[in-house]
């Protein structure tokens, strides 16, 4: 089925958002909820939707940056390699904080909640680099509501900011995949040391591992550091988990 789009209340605003149905069968279907990376909403992350949901779910795909306004999709090549639009784009991911992140997340809870369309009231969420951040604030303030969670090549899971994901995990009431990238600033050895711990002492199901060779944005066909290989790891790892928990 054709991607459709929609307008979800926030308590912001609209939120532009898209939604993937697999291309045969009929629902219900579990709910996923897909959360982007930095480089913001584009034809790239609508085909990966339309892969998740072919494999049997309801994506909805919210775009974050909806309180900035409309936006020309950005390519990463062009962005990552040009200072002014880099700054451009740090600025759209530095302007959500975590009350942001947590107000957001309840709205689009309560879209997935809401659909006649999807199945059961527990959903999964899956986050790329801003959006593994997102996927894991979402979880953590929204106890019981992700069945289960992944991110890849996330950033800042487990800072020392007081509003790092890592603080709240105790509230995280589904299994948790992290698929880390190599020799990564944004989550280092240190920072997935201190995430797995804090996994540990709340009791929450989890694999954290790192993807050798495979730097940020590794997931994402169209980022300069796509890897088709651990691309391919991290879709069977998002579908086992899915499978074993949806």
């Amino acid at each position: 089925m054709p991607r459709q789009t929609l307008t979800i209340a926030t308590r912001d605003g609209g939120c532009p958002a898209s939604v993937f149905t697999p291309a045969q069968g009929a629902g219900p279907w579990p709910g996923v909820l897909f959360l982007m990376d930095g480089p913001g909403i584009r034809p790239a992350l609508w085909d990966m939707g339309q892969r998740l949901a072919d494999a049997g779910y309801l994506v909805l795909m919210p775009d974050l940056y909806y309180r900035s306004g409309p936006y020309a999709p950005m390519d990463p090549a062009t962005v990552f390699a040009d200072p002014e639009k880099k700054a451009a784009m740090l600025a759209l991911v530095g302007s959500l904080d975590r009350d942001r992140k947590v107000a957001d997340a309840q709205a689009f809870v309560d879209c997935l909640a809401a659909r006649p369309d999807v199945a059961g009231d527990r959903f999964g969420v899956v986050g790329y680099c801003m959006g593994g951040n997102c996927a894991l604030t979402a979880a953590g303030a929204l106890p019981g509501r992700f069945a289960a969670v992944a991110a890849f090549h996330a950033s800042r899971l487990a800072s020392d900011q007081p509003d790092s994901p890592h603080r709240f995990v105790q509230n995280i009431k589904g299994r948790v995949y992290v698929g880390g990238a190599f020799e990564d600033a944004h989550f280092t050895d240190e920072d997935k040391a201190r995430l797995t711990q804090a996994l540990v002492d709340a009791g929450v199901p989890h694999t954290v591992e790192t993807y050798a060779n495979a730097y940020h944005g590794f997931a994402v066909p169209d980022m300069p550091v796509y890897n088709p290989e651990a691309a391919e790891r991290h879709w069977a790892a998002v579908l086992n988990l899915f499978g074993a928990t949806l």
